[in-house]
């Protein structure tokens, strides 16, 4: 299946300036995604760094990384990967995945099940996943996003709150519990079909996203299809914070651990 991965990096972040040139292991970190997606995917998948700025497409230039330079003041990162969309020439019908410019440990196998969603989802116009979860402190953290599925694995919803919600915990404890079967933690990287990519940032946005601060539930407000692929364990951890850009430049300096 032939898709195109692309890969937005802004300079522009409040918890971490100039995070996508941030060094790790004497490259920059949005080089490294790219890299890292590369190497684990099909030979000739097309692997595209969306920037905000010239000083990301020239350090992409220095590693053979192909990028486009996007406008600096979109309001979302779905404006972003639309007009990479448009810069590339993309076609309506194609595929792309969204691969987030600071997730210097994704799997690549992932992003491969999250592309061929829409192949095995015809109705679908967005694929994206999910693993589940195992503890409690996560279910009820409001940052840790949840979804639950349908019969064929679209999602209903994505929520901060703790779903599905089990009313009757264990007999003799009024302690939060874990529902059975586990509930699933949302992981960020989504396909798109280009045309529906091109659309979205023309959709209003649906009060349920306003709410719950999440972007997805407009699509879902708007009546398309989101199908999700379950991972059994969660991704390498991301980059927001200083303190995530020092443990992952640590696991830099042991490539075993890579």
């Amino acid at each position: 299946m032939a898709y195109t991965v692309l890969i937005p990096a802004r300079l522009a972040s409040s918890r971490l300036p100039n995070k996508p040139l941030a060094d790790l292991g004497g490259v920059p970190m949005v080089v490294r995604v790219a890299q890292r997606v590369r190497d684990g995917l099909a030979v000739g998948t097309r692997i595209v760094v969306a920037g905000d700025s010239p000083d990301i497409v020239q350090a992409c230039a220095q590693y053979q990384i192909e990028a486009v330079l996007t406008h600096q003041n979109h309001v979302s990162g779905s404006d972003r990967l639309a007009q990479a969309c448009d810069l590339l020439g993309l076609d309506d019908a194609e595929t792309v995945v969204n691969v987030q410019g600071d997730e210097p440990l994704i799997d690549p196998v992932l992003v491969d099940h999250v592309a061929r969603l829409l192949q095995d989802h015809p109705l679908a116009s967005m694929g994206t996943a999910a693993h589940p979860l195992d503890q409690v402190a996560d279910y009820l953290n409001p940052n840790v996003v949840k979804v639950v599925l349908d019969a064929t694995n679209h999602a209903l919803y994505f929520s901060r709150a703790p779903i599905p919600f089990l009313r009757d915990p264990p007999a003799g404890t009024n302690l939060p519990a874990l529902p059975q079967p586990a509930p699933l933690r949302h992981i960020g990287i989504y396909s798109y079909r280009v045309g529906f990519l091109r659309a979205f940032p023309t959709l209003a946005q649906a009060p349920l996203e306003i709410t719950e601060a999440l972007e997805q539930l407009r699509a879902l407000w708007h009546g398309h299809r989101i199908a999700v692929h379950i991972t059994p364990t969660a991704p390498g951890p991301g980059v927001d914070t200083p303190d995530d850009l020092a443990r992952v430049r640590a696991l830099f300096t042991n490539t075993a651990a890579l």
